[in-house]
């Protein structure tokens, strides 16, 4: 009877004893040392901003895509280049339109007035001086379209590659520190173990949460920029052709 007693008696305390939420997690964070909360801020800049970029970069490449569907369209439907110039301005969010500008204007550079030899007498027609250089043009404009997709993209890589690192500097601080206080107090107890250890776990657990999203939409969005490299090259191809077709 005195054992069951004692079992009924344990369990009345466990049930007791309240759940682990998120307010010890922030009263470990309040209790650790000044570098680790310094590590802690640092780290959570790098969440902050990891995220601001990455809904950003979402919302670009979303627009990019509407956009991009817009244009091909009207592209392709239009008889003439200046028909396309004229909806470029209401399809400003993808990088086609640069890339259209840059041969668009690198073919009228080019424009000179030859008489046709099988026109009627009179009349001329515009032709192009180099089709290479219309070429060099598309090439040009297509990588400034792709660095400026590019952009800011390297903090996500930075962040992914860098956080852990940080993180795990300031667990490493704080189980030195844990160990210096285990040593004054001169007992292994896990009651006094136990706290430091979990201060200097916060620090690790941080770094991963900054950089696990970073690195994901990173490699998300490399392969969204690959995927738009691959339709500006098609573009390209395809207004060469149309250029050589017309002009020369």
């Amino acid at each position: 009877m005195y054992t069951l007693g004692s079992h009924f008696l344990a369990l009345q305390v466990q049930g007791e004893a309240p759940p682990a939420g998120g307010g010890e997690v922030l009263n470990l964070i309040s209790q650790t040392t000044p570098l680790n909360q310094a590590v802690l801020a640092l780290l959570l800049l790098f969440s902050i901003a990891s995220w601001a970029i990455i809904l950003q970069k979402a919302w670009v490449f979303r627009a990019s895509d509407r956009d991009t569907a817009r244009f091909l369209d009207a592209f392709r439907q239009s008889t003439k280049f200046s028909e396309v110039q004229a909806v470029c301005q209401t399809l400003s969010a993808t990088p086609l339109v640069g890339v259209f500008q840059a041969g668009y204007a690198e073919i009228n550079a080019q424009f000179r007035t030859t008489t046709s030899q099988t026109a009627p007498s009179g009349t001329t027609r515009p032709t192009l001086k180099s089709l290479d250089g219309v070429d060099r043009a598309l090439i040009r404009a297509a990588t400034a379209e792709l660095n400026k997709l590019e952009h800011r993209m390297t903090f996500l890589a930075t962040t992914a590659s860098v956080a852990p690192f940080i993180g795990l500097f300031g667990t490493v601080v704080g189980i030195m520190i844990a160990f210096q206080r285990i040593g004054a107090s001169g007992s292994t107890n896990l009651a006094i173990v136990a706290p430091g250890i979990s201060e200097a776990l916060i620090a690790t657990a941080a770094g991963l949460f900054a950089a696990i999203p970073a690195l994901v939409f990173y490699n998300h969005f490399a392969h969204r920029v690959k995927e738009c490299s691959a339709v500006l090259d098609d573009f390209a191809l395809e207004f060469l052709n149309i250029a050589e077709r017309n002009f020369t």
